[in-house]
């Protein structure tokens, strides 16, 4: 079995979502290969609570080279998917080889996780519902987007459900690896 685990991203993305889990899935001997729209050198973002706020702060973070354009992945080369939050999810849902991306490890029921905004982008397999009677979580600004997938929104920081672990923002982070990596296992 392959040993490689996709992290799909692009500008914008959470640095804690993206690096945190780059580095425990290489740490577990794991290849990581970062995917976003075309190869480049992303720019990451933190996102922060600051009192008397309504929504959390954006601020511009790391730099971090891809690996691989989505156009080039071939997902039967990999184990898994994580897909991290930030800004990144609302727009790389729209690239047109997401959708081929996310049905191989739908329907090779391989592991994906999602945190915090990644979620939304489960957006870009249209009219599909395969979400029907699934639960997940995710930020909860992003509770209309999983409802409109047909899923149920927990409100739960971390939710398995299956192979599909979804986790509410990078706090989580460390529960959503452990749950990650033990379905790998």
């Amino acid at each position: 079995m392959s040993k490689k685990i996709l992290l799909l991203t692009g500008d914008a993305a959470e640095v804690l979502e993206i690096y945190y889990p780059y580095f425990r899935v290489l740490e577990e001997g794991y290849d990581a290969v970062i995917a976003s729209p075309t190869k480049k050198v992303l720019r990451t973002v933190v996102h922060d609570f600051v009192e008397d706020w309504e929504t959390y702060t954006e601020k511009p973070a790391h730099q971090l080279p891809s690996h691989i354009a989505f156009a080039d992945v071939d997902p039967s080369e990999y184990t898994g998917l994580i897909i991290p939050g930030g800004r990144a999810p609302e727009y790389i849902r729209g690239s047109e080889d997401v959708p081929r991306i996310l049905r191989h490890f739908i329907e090779a029921d391989k592991p994906i996780g999602a945190i915090c905004h990644g979620a939304q982008v489960f957006a870009a397999l249209k009219d599909s519902r395969v979400f029907e009677g699934r639960t997940m979580t995710a930020y909860n600004a992003c509770r209309l987007d999983v409802e409109s997938l047909g899923a149920t929104y927990t409100t739960d920081t971390l939710h398995v459900d299956g192979k599909l672990v979804s986790g509410h923002a990078w706090p989580d982070l460390p529960g959503f690896m452990r749950e990650f990596l033990k379905l790998l296992a």
